[in-house]
């Protein structure tokens, strides 16, 4: 069959699993081209169906997020390599950095405290060449794909990527002091309700954080002050509803909280200041 009636009958068997069934198929047949996805539309839509073709939508009729079948995300203009080790890069997360960029724009020293992809220190660290960050982790899985992701954007001179737990005591010896810290903690109710591509496909690890969802809060908001330079500023990610919450939480800790909104207008950013 030509690649358009397989992506009219991949399109039609994938809307039972995703919102997005049609550009999902096409990024699929992209990947199995080898090609954009301009170029498959513009060049290639009378052509025969590739071979691999079959299995990639069968993966992703399994709910396989279409990052870890295609093992890439943009994130801010930047190509990250993704697995399963790792959560997917969201455009939510974007504004995390842009609230670590406005709060602290002379930055020198960055840590971001469960870097998984790489994401936000390297996204932070493309736009301060001056910088330079460590990025901690619990998973080594995880640390290979952020160390991978600094080598191809060309990072790696200006990034240390080490296994560090912070619900471990001695966790934070030898890392030093920071001026800018970074943390998209696990921060999802463990009974919450999810999309089957994230329940079954994404490292709960990284997920879920108690009932409500505020246990990585509690353990590593006390243990930020030690880590900041004078004037330092940390800027946390967090669920839609939890503003109230982890403010409380920081505010006991001797912080001042503000926040910032993702582009959908839910609370996702908060700029903790001592």
């Amino acid at each position: 069959m030509s690649i358009a009636e397989a992506l009219r009958v991949a399109a039609g068997r994938l809307s039972a699993s995703s919102d997005t069934a049609r550009l999902d198929a096409e990024l699929l047949m992209a990947h199995a081209l080898g090609c954009t996805r301009s170029d498959l539309l513009l060049h290639h839509m009378g052509e025969g169906e590739p071979e691999s073709f079959a299995a990639l939508v069968d993966r992703r009729a399994e709910h396989e997020p279409v990052a870890y079948i295609l093992g890439k995300q943009e994130f801010r203009g930047l190509d990250l390599a993704v697995n399963s080790a790792v959560l997917i890069p969201r455009s939510d997360s974007e504004c995390v950095v842009d609230a670590a960029l406005e709060a602290c724009p002379a930055a020198l020293a960055v840590l971001d405290c469960g870097t998984g992809s790489g994401a936000l220190l390297l996204a932070v660290l493309h736009e301060m060449p001056e910088a330079r960050g460590v990025g901690i982790d619990a998973s080594h899985a995880a640390l290979h794909v952020a160390r991978t992701n600094s080598v191809a954007l060309d990072l790696d001179g200006r990034v240390q990527m080490l296994q560090r737990n912070w619900t471990q005591p001695g966790w934070d010896v030898g890392l030093g002091t920071f001026d800018l810290i970074l943390a998209n903690p696990p921060y999802v109710e463990d009974d919450a309700p999810l999309e089957a591509s994230v329940r079954d496909h994404e490292p709960s690890s990284a997920l879920f954080a108690g009932p409500e969802g505020l246990d990585d809060y509690r353990v590593l908001i006390p243990q930020l002050p030690a880590l900041l330079n004078a004037g330092g500023v940390a800027v946390l990610e967090i669920g839609a509803s939890q503003a109230e919450p982890v403010s409380a939480i920081a505010a006991s800790c001797g912080f001042s909280a503000s926040c910032r909104r993702d582009l959908g207008g839910r609370p996702r950013a908060l700029i903790l200041r001592q």
